[in-house]
């Protein structure tokens, strides 16, 4: 809807679906989950990465890549559209 609007004005209107991402506080909580579940953490890591089809979850330069991206003359008839950074796990 918003695409569509704002299309006459020149504006493109995308959003970014970032997947799991490598922050400090998903970090903080993959510990403390690996910690209740008497697992390690690469343990608890191996298994989120063996449901990602690329095998890694993001990190935070991934999404602000696909952001640069759009943001860039690339993408200048991209609209209407959510990109999903996730590494495959969700596909359409």
């Amino acid at each position: 809807m918003a695409a569509h609007q704002l299309g006459k004005h020149n504006i493109n209107v995308n959003a970014i679906c970032p997947g799991v991402t490598m922050t400090d506080l998903s970090i903080t909580n993959m510990r403390q989950r690996a910690e209740r579940s008497g697992v390690s953490v690469d343990e608890m890591r191996q298994t989120r990465d063996s449901r990602i089809p690329i095998g890694r979850a993001n990190e935070p330069e991934d999404i602000a890549d696909m952001a640069r991206f759009l943001a860039g003359p690339g993408a200048r008839n991209i609209t209407g559209q959510a990109f999903n950074v996730d590494g495959g796990l969700i596909m359409h």
